[in-house]
């Protein structure tokens, strides 16, 4: 599907419709080595006078190790007809499976960074900020329910550089 540069205040979509609701596909890596992830938590707006992408990856997902090494990622957004799509990839591993083989999405490299061509919407990200959430800094204790485990989501802000919209 080609592809055309457009600011990121051209973005119509309402953010929580678009990761929420609709999901989004977080992928870090060059096209040779690369992860991606469905992700339905998320945010964008304006920090340190950029416009800026959050998301929130539990360490023990593949793409969290990838996330480390790389300095860029892409979120990359997608009609509702690959809905299955993204239901297989956040639900199966990147360590046990091609996700684009098994899902029929077609990676996309462009330098260090990876996304997918069937993707109506690609944010391309560069790191600036990471933390990890800190269960002493919750101010409403029944947050702690979505940590079972004690897998707190390590929470990245990334500049976005680039938009990538299908024509």
């Amino acid at each position: 599907m080609q592809k055309k540069l457009i600011d990121v205040k051209q973005i119509t979509d309402n953010p929580f419709s678009l990761i929420g609701k609709d999901w989004m596909l977080v992928t870090s890596g060059p096209a040779d080595a690369y992860n991606t992830m469905t992700a339905s938590w998320g945010g964008v707006g304006i920090l340190w006078n950029k416009p800026v992408a959050t998301i929130y990856i539990r360490p023990q997902r593949y793409t969290y190790e990838f996330l480390e090494k790389n300095d860029r990622f892409t979120l990359s957004f997608f009609t509702e007809q690959y809905r299955d799509a993204l239901k297989f990839c956040g639900s199966k591993s990147g360590r046990d499976y091609d996700k684009a083989k098994e899902t029929g999405l077609t990676p996309v490299g462009e330098e260090d960074i990876t996304y997918f061509d069937e993707a109506r919407l690609v944010l391309v990200c560069k790191k600036l900020y990471f933390d990890d959430i800190k269960p002493a800094h919750f101010y409403t204790p029944e947050l702690e329910a979505n940590y079972p485990n004690k897998d707190y989501h390590r929470l990245y802000i990334a500049e976005i550089q680039k938009v990538l919209a299908s024509e």
